[in-house]
């Protein structure tokens, strides 16, 4: 995005993850808006552009809008993206809380949470070619095996993002690999606190 006017381009998507390599981070990632009050780059697009200077980071979507971009386009993207980056990418999902981003698509916001937990679902079978488990409502998955699939072992981890509420929390144990808690609401202290309420939630679903 584009931080106190300094604009976009592929010489400073480069150079931060640059830095980022050369500073020994675990991950670069790319965060997922239509419409925003700020400039924002696509972010698998982004993340692409620079899968060979990543050297050993995974590739994390933080987060990619599932509702709205629709599990076969993004697992499409997803499974490109690990392909490329030989099995490193992580998928950050969640609903996103801008209306702006719904109206664009002409989608109710209010339909967000339904059809995102629809859209992990379908995501995940599809990645994982299979079939989802229970009737769909919002996508409707492919009659066909996904090609290329992902190449990292065990598949593309799906991590939920959310702000820390027991819902949030209860969505991350039903339905994610990991939560991708997030910066602007959830401190480390308070992470460190949420980590029971999570463990609990893990052992009820």
């Amino acid at each position: 995005m584009d931080f106190r006017g300094e604009g976009l381009s592929f010489d400073r998507v480069a150079a931060t993850t640059d830095a980022a390599r050369d500073a020994g981070f675990a991950a670069v990632s790319a965060n997922d808006h239509f419409l925003f009050s700020t400039p924002w780059l696509d972010g698998p697009i982004a993340l692409a552009s620079v899968v060979d200077r990543t050297g050993e980071m995974e590739l994390a979507t933080t987060i990619a809008l599932s509702a709205l971009r629709g599990p076969v386009p993004l697992a499409k993207a997803l499974a490109a993206l690990d392909v490329l980056s030989g099995g490193r990418v992580v998928a950050g999902l969640g609903p996103g809380s801008s209306q702006s981003d719904y109206d664009a698509m002409g989608i109710d916001f209010e339909q967000r949470w339904p059809r995102f937990d629809e859209s992990v679902e379908v995501l995940r079978a599809i990645l994982g070619e299979q079939v989802p488990a229970a009737p769909t409502r919002h996508f409707a998955p492919p009659d066909e095996a996904l090609r290329p699939g992902p190449v990292r072992e065990g598949g593309i981890p799906l991590w939920i993002g959310s702000w820390g509420s027991a819902a949030g929390l209860r969505r991350v144990a039903r339905l994610a690999d990991g939560w991708l808690a997030s910066a602007y609401n959830t401190t480390p202290t308070r992470f460190e606190d949420f980590v029971p309420e999570l463990a609990a939630a893990y052992r009820r679903s």
